[in-house]
Protein backbone atom coordinates (compact mmCIF):
# COMPACT_ATOMS: atom_id res chain seq x y z
CA UNK A 1 0.00 0.00 0.00
CA UNK A 2 3.04 2.21 0.82
CA UNK A 3 4.06 1.93 -3.04
CA UNK A 4 0.97 2.79 -4.05
CA UNK A 5 0.91 5.82 -1.83
CA UNK A 6 3.86 7.01 -3.04
CA UNK A 7 3.21 6.74 -6.50
CA UNK A 8 0.17 8.41 -6.05
CA UNK A 9 1.94 11.34 -4.29
CA UNK A 10 4.40 12.08 -6.89
CA UNK A 11 1.43 11.97 -9.87
CA UNK A 12 -0.54 14.73 -7.55
CA UNK A 13 2.95 16.69 -6.99
CA UNK A 14 3.54 16.61 -10.66
CA UNK A 15 0.05 17.92 -10.98
CA UNK A 16 -0.03 20.23 -8.89
CA UNK A 17 3.08 21.89 -10.24
CA UNK A 18 1.48 21.78 -14.15
CA UNK A 19 -2.00 23.44 -12.79
CA UNK A 20 0.15 26.19 -10.43
CA UNK A 21 2.28 27.28 -13.79
CA UNK A 22 -0.74 27.41 -15.93
CA UNK A 23 -2.79 29.47 -13.50
CA UNK A 24 -2.28 33.73 -14.55
CA UNK A 25 -0.41 36.54 -12.33
CA UNK A 26 -1.62 38.89 -10.59
CA UNK A 27 -0.28 41.10 -13.66
CA UNK A 28 -2.15 39.55 -16.70
CA UNK A 29 -5.41 40.81 -15.90
CA UNK A 30 -4.15 43.80 -17.69
CA UNK A 31 -3.90 41.95 -21.17
CA UNK A 32 -7.39 40.79 -21.20
CA UNK A 33 -8.57 44.28 -21.84
CA UNK A 34 -6.20 44.47 -25.32
CA UNK A 35 -8.04 41.62 -27.06
CA UNK A 36 -7.33 38.79 -24.62
CA UNK A 37 -10.75 36.81 -25.74
CA UNK A 38 -11.38 35.01 -22.48
CA UNK A 39 -15.19 34.55 -23.53
CA UNK A 40 -13.99 31.92 -26.61
CA UNK A 41 -12.42 29.49 -23.91
CA UNK A 42 -13.19 25.86 -22.90
CA UNK A 43 -13.74 27.01 -19.57
CA UNK A 44 -16.24 29.86 -20.41
CA UNK A 45 -16.19 33.73 -20.01
CA UNK A 46 -14.77 33.77 -16.54
CA UNK A 47 -11.87 31.67 -17.59
CA UNK A 48 -9.60 28.68 -16.25
CA UNK A 49 -9.00 30.65 -12.93
CA UNK A 50 -11.50 29.35 -11.29
CA UNK A 51 -11.40 26.30 -12.05
CA UNK A 52 -7.40 25.60 -11.43
CA UNK A 53 -7.24 27.42 -8.21
CA UNK A 54 -10.44 25.05 -6.97
CA UNK A 55 -8.22 21.49 -8.96
CA UNK A 56 -5.02 23.27 -7.20
CA UNK A 57 -6.86 23.51 -4.03
CA UNK A 58 -8.25 20.00 -3.57
CA UNK A 59 -4.64 18.86 -4.78
CA UNK A 60 -3.09 20.40 -2.26
CA UNK A 61 -5.35 19.30 0.20
CA UNK A 62 -4.65 15.49 -0.96
CA UNK A 63 -0.90 16.50 -0.79
CA UNK A 64 -1.02 16.86 2.61
CA UNK A 65 -3.26 15.01 3.92
CA UNK A 66 -1.42 11.72 2.27
CA UNK A 67 1.87 13.21 3.23
CA UNK A 68 0.72 13.23 6.68
CA UNK A 69 -0.03 9.72 6.40
CA UNK A 70 2.33 8.47 4.94
CA UNK A 71 4.59 9.76 8.14
CA UNK A 72 1.66 8.80 10.93
CA UNK A 73 2.83 4.91 9.13
CA UNK A 74 6.16 5.36 9.19
CA UNK A 75 6.71 6.33 12.53
CA UNK A 76 4.00 3.16 13.90
CA UNK A 77 5.67 1.24 11.39
CA UNK A 78 8.99 1.90 13.12
CA UNK A 79 7.95 1.18 16.29
CA UNK A 80 8.22 -1.81 17.62
CA UNK A 81 10.28 -4.57 19.22
CA UNK A 82 13.68 -3.80 18.37
CA UNK A 83 17.11 -4.52 19.68
CA UNK A 84 19.87 -2.00 20.04
CA UNK A 85 16.99 1.09 19.74
CA UNK A 86 19.01 4.14 19.97
CA UNK A 87 22.70 2.57 19.29
CA UNK A 88 22.61 4.24 15.97
CA UNK A 89 25.43 2.41 13.75
CA UNK A 90 26.62 0.16 17.02
CA UNK A 91 23.56 -1.27 16.90
CA UNK A 92 24.37 -3.08 13.84
CA UNK A 93 28.00 -4.73 15.44
CA UNK A 94 28.09 -8.24 15.46
CA UNK A 95 27.90 -10.27 18.71
CA UNK A 96 30.65 -12.46 18.83
CA UNK A 97 28.96 -16.35 19.22
CA UNK A 98 31.86 -18.11 21.15
CA UNK A 99 31.01 -19.04 24.91
CA UNK A 100 32.93 -17.43 27.42
CA UNK A 101 35.39 -19.22 29.18
CA UNK A 102 36.13 -18.81 32.60
CA UNK A 103 40.15 -17.43 33.25
CA UNK A 104 42.20 -18.03 35.90
CA UNK A 105 43.85 -14.66 37.55
CA UNK A 106 47.01 -15.02 36.62
CA UNK A 107 47.03 -17.17 34.28
CA UNK A 108 46.33 -16.40 30.21
CA UNK A 109 43.31 -18.99 28.41
CA UNK A 110 44.08 -21.89 26.69
CA UNK A 111 43.45 -20.32 23.29
CA UNK A 112 45.52 -16.81 23.72
CA UNK A 113 48.39 -16.47 21.90
CA UNK A 114 51.66 -16.82 23.38
CA UNK A 115 52.93 -13.36 24.94
CA UNK A 116 55.97 -12.00 22.68
CA UNK A 117 59.06 -11.79 24.50
CA UNK A 118 60.55 -8.66 24.94
CA UNK A 119 64.17 -8.21 25.37
CA UNK A 120 66.00 -5.98 28.36
CA UNK A 121 67.46 -2.83 27.75
CA UNK A 122 69.87 -1.76 30.44
CA UNK A 123 68.51 1.51 31.72
CA UNK A 124 71.01 4.27 32.65
CA UNK A 125 70.68 5.54 35.61
CA UNK A 126 69.06 9.04 36.23
CA UNK A 127 70.60 12.23 36.92
CA UNK A 128 70.63 13.87 39.91
CA UNK A 129 67.58 16.33 40.35
CA UNK A 130 68.26 19.77 41.19
CA UNK A 131 67.10 20.86 44.29
CA UNK A 132 64.98 24.14 44.30
CA UNK A 133 65.43 25.20 47.83
CA UNK A 134 64.67 28.54 48.95
CA UNK A 135 67.65 31.02 50.12
CA UNK A 136 68.18 31.01 53.41
CA UNK A 137 68.40 34.54 54.08
CA UNK A 138 65.93 37.10 53.36
CA UNK A 139 66.59 39.09 50.10
CA UNK A 140 66.90 42.91 50.51
CA UNK A 141 65.67 45.53 48.01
Amino acid sequence: MLLFLNVIYVLIAASMIVLILMQRGSGAQAGAGFGGGASATVFGARGASSFLSKATKWLAISFFVIAMFMAWQATHRAVGPTTGQGLGVMSQVPVDPAPAVPVVPGEAPADAPAPAVVPEVPVAPAAPEATDSAPSEPVQN
